[in-house]
Formats: structure tokens, C-alpha cells, sequence
């Protein structure tokens, strides 16, 4: 009966998966600038489309790329020190850093991608961002923030995999792969491969373990959904999806300049009163011998033609107006930046754009700003998740119960230059802000911070440096209050830990 359960199961978390997976591949082709020629009438594409069919003008990755630069996790805080360093260090042993940026981008484009983590083989914390043509999650009906199961599929060279996640289970099944990608193809590529829903799928054992199903010891489902602006009753939202009208729309008008850019450039005339344009055949003394029509390429080249009959004139067609297409164009691109709040200086340059304050590029950027803020408040709880997995891979319920409380600590996404930021934490230090509090404003992460505050505490004991403070304000040898500069400060230091939850020394768990 389990056994029926969960391929009813996996079967219809396949469906879903394949069902949206064209969208998923699609959505990344546009990415990546490979953008069908589209809106063209049939006459004109029957004419011109094999032409421009490998021209874009790609925009939708500039759309998602503008986001994704801007979120960059750096650290945990907020759960003391040691238990903030011992899960930072997990992610870090798995490459999260770069893990999390591919991650980023890809759920940007597609909406979603997700995050795993199981055990290796020598039992330590394994953690990998999956993609979702690959991964799908089924969640509670009553309450969609509980995950009920989760389906990872992948392909190889012959085989096709499937591997269902539950709170309590593990199933392993494989097939063979009912298409096989060209060999020369990227494996990437090759395991974009459509698979069919069908059957044929047989138990997978044998790869460490000979049981089926095998029992999950972590008693949750191990995969994690980061999601970009879920909705309460919707799908979460791709940056790019309603941008593929338009990005099709710049494409076909660039076609349309290119094409009437090659008729300008040859200018097209017309002779009147008339017969067909012709040129003399002249003997070894030169007397007309004759006459041959005049050929497309000798009026392009030689500019040389001989008409007869006294009321004979020739007329041409004005060029065609190119600005027409490219003010539309720029229009469009205006349109792409106000719906997805990506700022214009990003899109289009020398139009109104030059020459601009920084206070005024800081206003063009908020829209982006607030963006970003929107991805991190979803997915804060999504990598706090992740951090309790990590912790029970590790067995240490303790820290899994820390971990749900964690704060994320990302860089800053607001680009500010080095003299405002100086100068605005030189006013809050000023305002009795700490020192530590200060050094998280200017976005170091909690270990360069951790750093930072070393060398600052060595600094501050050096006899050598207080001596050279003497003349600044420094201890002169004869206060018997050690109410110095020097002093003050390491005082004002000593106060505060490295998730200002501890002082410096303490354990802080």
C-alpha cells in the first residue's frame, strides 16, 4: 500500500514538472538572447527571417542580471557566534556562495529554483541548488508552507532517474531514457531532454544501500523552494515572462531597420520617357557599333548610364526615415525598465541619462533596491530552512532550533561611493552608533568582521601605537583615570560581540 502510495505520488508530481518545463527551457533561451523572430507577416518572414534569424537584442538579460547582482548572502547572525560560524562554515564547505548566485538567476527567469540538502557519503552536510526542470515540490493543501514531498529527476547517458522525497521515505525508481541527445551536445543540454510520463519505472537500489524504500533520517523533506514573489493563490512571478512580448517586438523592429537600412544604402531610381537604360558597343576607332542593356551591378558601381530621346529624365525614390524605427525602439526599452523597475541608465544611454548627480542615479536605482528587498524577505525563511537541515544532517537538534531563528545578513544592495558612505558612518559613529553596528552598515560579512575587530583590538593594545596617539589626544603618561582616546575606544569595543549578543571573548551560545 505505501509502496502504490508513492508512485501515485511520484506520477503526479511528474506531470506537473513536465508540464512546465517547456515554459522553464524557454524562459531561459530568452535569457541567454536566444529569441525567436516573431510578429512578422508571413510574406515578410517567407522573404527576410532567414536573415536576421540569429540577431537579438537581448534585454531580458539584462533584466534579471541587474536583480541577481544585488543579492549576495554573506553571513548569519543573531544566534551567537559559535553556532552562527558552525552553519555559515556548512555552506561554505558546499560552494553556497557561487551555488546561490546560479540559483538566484535562475529563479529570476523561471520563477523558482530550489535548494537540498542530504548526507554524502562520509555523512557530512550536502548541499546543492537544483533547477526546476529537474525538481518539483508537493505541498499541504491546508497549509501550502508545509511540504508534503519532493520529486528530483535527472538524466544520463541512458538512464532517466527519479528520486521522491517524504517526511519519513526515501524512493528510488530509473527507467530507461526514452530519448537519447546528441553525444556532442553539453551534458546541460543533453539533460534538458524531454521524458515522457509513462511508465516503466523499476526500483533503484544498490548505490550505498540495498533497502527500498530507505528511511529518511531527518524527518522532513529535505528540499527547499526559493521562490520569486510568490502570490497567496498564484505561481511565483518570472522577471522576464512579461518582458518576452516586447523583447520579440525590439527584435522584429531591429529586423525591419536592418532590412530598409540595405535598401537606403543603395538608393532607388527610376528613368521616365524612355526604353530600358542602355549602354553603346564601340569599335577598335570608336564608332557605335551598337548598344547592350545596362546591368544591376554597372549602375551600382560605375554610376554610368546613357539614355536617348530628348524628353528622357530620370527621378528617384526619397531614402527611407531609419530614426522611425529606432525612436521606437528606445520606446520599448523604456517600457521593459518601468515594468520591471529596472533602472533606465541600465537600458539606455546619452538619452537624458548623462551628466547626472549621484543622488539622482540613487533615485533611479530605489525601484531595483526595493526589488531585491522583496526577494530577500522570501527568502530569508527559505535559507533559515535550509540552515535547520544542515543542523539535522549534523544531528544537533539544539542548533536546528537556532536556526530557525537566524538572520541572514546580505550585502548591501544600495550602490553608494566611498565618501557618502564615509561620511554617513562617520555621522552616526558621532551619534554613539558602535563600531561593530557601523562595520555591518558598510556590508562586511560577520568573519570580516570578526577580523576587523582582531586587528583593531591589537592595534588598540599596542604600547607603540598609543604612544604615537599621545600628540592626537592620546594617554600623555601622567592621567591616572585612563581616560584617553585610546582608551575610550577599546573600552567602547570590548562591549560589544561579534552578533551583538556577546562581548568579544565570550562564547555567545
Amino acid at each position: 500500500m505505501k509502496t502504490l502510495h508513492a508512485e501515485k505520488l511520484r506520477d503526479r508530481i511528474y506531470e506537473r514538472l513536465s508540464a512546465r518545463r517547456q515554459t522553464v527551457l524557454d524562459d531561459e533561451r530568452y535569457y541567454r538572447g536566444e529569441q525567436p523572430l516573431s510578429f512578422a507577416t508571413e510574406e515578410w518572414r517567407k522573404a527576410n527571417a532567414t536573415r536576421y534569424a540569429g540577431f537579438s537584442d537581448n534585454w531580458c538579460g539584462t533584466v534579471v542580471n541587474a536583480e541577481a547582482e544585488r543579492l549576495d548572502p554573506i553571513g548569519v547572525s543573531g544566534i551567537g557566534r559559535k553556532a552562527a560560524s558552525k552553519l555559515w562554515d556548512e555552506l561554505r564547505r558546499n560552494e553556497f556562495d557561487s551555488q546561490f548566485s546560479q540559483g538566484a538567476v535562475t529563479a529570476l527567469t523561471t520563477s523558482r529554483s530550489y535548494i537540498m540538502v542530504w548526507a554524502d557519503s562520509d555523512g557530512e552536510p550536502l548541499v546543492t541548488v537544483e533547477h526546476p526542470a529537474h525538481v518539483e515540490v508537493e505541498y499541504d493543501w491546508e497549509n501550502p508552507r508545509l511540504r508534503k514531498a519532493a520529486l528530483k529527476t535527472w538524466v544520463d547517458d541512458s538512464d532517466e532517474f527519479a528520486t521522491l522525497y517524504t517526511a519519513d521515505s526515501v524512493f528510488k525508481w530509473k527507467r530507461k531514457r526514452p530519448e537519447v541527445k546528441n553525444d556532442r551536445e553539453a551534458q546541460a543540454a543533453q539533460a534538458r531532454s524531454e521524458a515522457s510520463s509513462g511508465g516503466g519505472w523499476e526500483p533503484r537500489t544498490g548505490d550505498r544501500d540495498d533497502a527500498w524504500p530507505i528511511s529518511n533520517p531527518l524527518g522532513v523533506v529535505p528540499v527547499v523552494e526559493l521562490a520569486n514573489r510568490p502570490t497567496l493563490l498564484g505561481e511565483p512571478v518570472s522577471e522576464i515572462r512579461g518582458v518576452k512580448p516586447m523583447q520579440d517586438a525590439i527584435n522584429l523592429l531591429w529586423a525591419y531597420l536592418f532590412l530598409a537600412a540595405d535598401y537606403a544604402s543603395m538608393p532607388a531610381r527610376v528613368a521616365t520617357a524612355t526604353g530600358p537604360p542602355t549602354i553603346p558597343i564601340l569599335d577598335d576607332t570608336g564608332k557605335v557599333i551598337g548598344s547592350r542593356p545596362v546591368e544591376m551591378k554597372d549602375l551600382a558601381e560605375k554610376r554610368l548610364l546613357f539614355l536617348q530621346g530628348e524628353n528622357a529624365k530620370i527621378d528617384s525614390w526619397p531614402a527611407a526615415e531609419l530614426a522611425v524605427f529606432t525612436n521606437t525602439i528606445e520606446i520599448d526599452v523604456g517600457h521593459i525598465a518601468a515594468q520591471t523597475r529596472t533602472p533606465p541608465h541600465y537600458l539606455v544611454a546619452n538619452k537624458g541619462l548623462s551628466n547626472l548627480s549621484g543622488d539622482a542615479l540613487t533615485a533611479a536605482e530605489i525601484g531595483l533596491v526595493q526589488k531585491a528587498n522583496e526577494f530577500i524577505t522570501f527568502t530569508n525563511p527559505a535559507i533559515r530552512e535550509v540552515l535547520r537541515l544542515v543542523a539535522l544532517v549534523r544531528n544537533d537538534q539544539k542548533l536546528a532550533g537556532k536556526a530557525q531563528l537566524a538572520t541572514i545578513v546580505w550585502k548591501d544592495r544600495e550602490i553608494r561611493s566611498q565618501s557618502q558612505l564615509a561620511d554617513a558612518l562617520l555621522k552616526k559613529r558621532q551619534m554613539g552608533y558602535p563600531f561593530e553596528f557601523l562595520l555591518e552598515q558598510e556590508g562586511h560579512s560577520p568573519s570580516t568582521i570578526a577580523r576587523i575587530l582582531q586587528m583593531r583590538e591589537e592595534e588598540l593594545d599596542d604600547p607603540q601605537l598609543a604612544a604615537a596617539m599621545r600628540p592626537y589626544g592620546g594617554d600623555d603618561g601622567d592621567s591616572a583615570g585612563g581616560d584617553s582616546a585610546v582608551q575610550e575606544a577599546a573600552a567602547d569595543h570590548r562591549g560589544y560581540g561579534l552578533s551583538g549578543d556577546a562581548p568579544v571573548g565570550e562564547d555567545g551560545d
